[in-house]
C-alpha cells in the first residue's frame, strides 16, 4: 500500500484537492479532523491543554455545547469542549506556547494517523492519503512513500470565513513558505490556475500514484513479511532523498 502525504498551506486548494482525491476512491485521514477529535473533553489532550491554557480556553455557555443539555453544568469544565478560536489566537502568536500545544496534540494526531493507515491497508487499500497542514514542518513527511504538496496559490483565494485576515496571515507565517515544501515534494500540483485546471493536475497526480503502485501493492497485501520490506525500502530511499535535499540547502547557502 502506497502512504502519500499531502500537504500545502493556507488558501492553496487543498481541501479542495483532498476532495477531489476522495471522489476517486482514495481514502483520507484528515489530520485536522483527528486534531479536533484528539482534543474532545474526555481525553487526556483536554485535560493536559487545561492544565497548561487554563480553563479561559474552553466554551463559555451552553449553547457551545453539543448537544446543548439543560441539565448539564456550564462549571464543570471537563464536560467543556476547547474554544479553538480562542486557543488559536493564542497559539499561532507565541512560539512557545505553539510548541507546547503541539507536544500535547501531535502525539495523539500521530497515533490516530497510524491506526488509519492500518485499517486502510486491513482492508485492501493500495493507496491512502495522510492530509496534513504541517507535514513537513513536522517531521512526518519523512515516513510517507510519496509527498504531494500543493504549490500555489489561486489567484482568487480567500481566507477561511472563521478568520480575520490578521488571524489567517498569523497562521500562514507558524508555516514553512511553499517554496520550502517545494523540494521535499515527490509531485507537484500547481493550482494556480482555474479550478478546471486543478482538477487536471489532481487527476495527472492520480495517474502518477497509480502507477508507482502498479500491482506490487497486491502482494504486499497478501504477503506481509513483503509488505514490511517494501515498506523500510521506501523509508530507506526517503532517508536518502532526505540527505540530498540537506546537502543542495547546504550549498546553496554557501553559495
Amino acid at each position: 500500500m502506497l502512504v502519500v502525504g499531502l500537504t500545502g498551506g493556507i488558501a492553496t486548494g487543498k481541501s479542495t484537492a483532498s476532495a477531489l482525491l476522495a471522489s476517486h476512491g482514495i481514502p483520507i485521514i484528515d489530520a485536522d479532523l483527528l486534531a479536533r477529535q484528539a482534543v474532545e473533553p474526555g481525553t487526556r489532550a483536554h485535560r493536559n491543554i487545561v492544565k497548561v491554557f487554563g480553563q479561559e480556553v474552553l466554551v463559555s455557555s451552553l449553547e457551545s455545547l453539543s448537544p446543548p443539555s439543560a441539565n448539564t453544568d456550564i462549571r464543570d469544565w471537563r464536560i467543556r469542549p476547547i474554544d479553538r478560536k480562542k486557543l488559536g489566537s493564542i497559539i499561532f502568536n507565541d512560539e512557545g506556547k505553539r510548541k507546547a500545544l503541539n507536544g500535547i496534540v501531535h502525539p495523539a494526531v500521530t497515533r490516530a494517523i497510524l491506526w488509519g493507515v492500518v485499517k486502510a491497508w486491513m482492508k485492501g487499500e493500495k493507496i491512502v492519503v495522510v492530509d496534513v497542514p504541517l507535514l513537513i514542518e513536522g517531521g512526518l513527511w519523512k515516513w510517507m512513500g510519496k509527498v504531494v504538496v500543493l504549490a500555489e496559490l489561486h489567484s482568487n483565494a480567500s481566507w477561511p470565513a472563521t478568520l480575520t485576515h490578521a488571524d489567517a496571515s498569523s497562521r500562514l507565517n507558524s508555516q514553512l513558505p511553499i517554496t520550502s515544501k517545494v523540494p521535499h515534494a515527490d509531485i507537484v500540483i500547481d493550482n494556480s490556475g482555474t479550478p478546471a485546471d486543478l482538477k487536471g493536475e489532481v487527476m495527472s497526480c492520480i495517474g502518477k500514484l497509480e502507477r508507482a503502485v502498479g500491482w506490487g501493492w497486491l502482494l504486499s497485501w497478501l504477503v506481509p513479511p513483503v509488505g514490511l520490506l517494501s515498506a523500510l525500502w521506501c523509508l530507506a530511499c526517503r532517508a536518502l532523498r532526505r540527505r540530498m535535499v540537506d546537502a543542495r540547502g547546504r550549498r546553496s547557502k554557501h553559495s
